[in-house]
């Protein structure tokens, strides 16, 4: 069975492009476009990893693994950040404070995003 993975990003040109690029590596790919629809999503679906966009309109994707970290049911999802903020020590704490297991920067290489996906599966 493929491994599932959610993307979150409120840019839909971006949602699209990660989701053609992982299912052509075989994932099966869910997408929200923002904090709330993961939230929902999440109630149905059980991914095994989840890329989360950090700059959202609405609720954050920090906002967002934090609702999700505080629900015994999606508490323990593994969660990478997709963002192009550079990460600064104040970052790296939040990171490690909500369990995010890595950040990939954009704009990314293909193959990388690859790799580093399933490196984290």
């Amino acid at each position: 069975m493929a491994n599932k993975i959610m993307v979150v990003d409120d840019e839909e040109h971006l949602l699209e492009l990660v989701r053609d690029i992982l299912e052509g590596e075989g994932f099966e790919v869910i997408t929200a476009s923002n904090g709330m629809e993961c939230l929902e999503k999440l109630k149905k679906e059980h991914p095994d990893l989840i890329l989360m966009d950090i700059m959202m309109p609405g609720m954050s994707g920090k906002e967002t693994v934090k609702k999700m970290r505080a629900n015994t049911k999606t508490k323990d999802l593994k969660v990478a950040f997709l963002t192009v903020s550079v990460s600064s020590a104040f970052e790296r704490k939040t990171m490690k404070e909500l369990n995010v297991v890595d950040y990939i920067l954009k704009p990314f290489d293909n193959e990388d995003l690859v790799r580093r996906v399933k490196k984290l599966l």
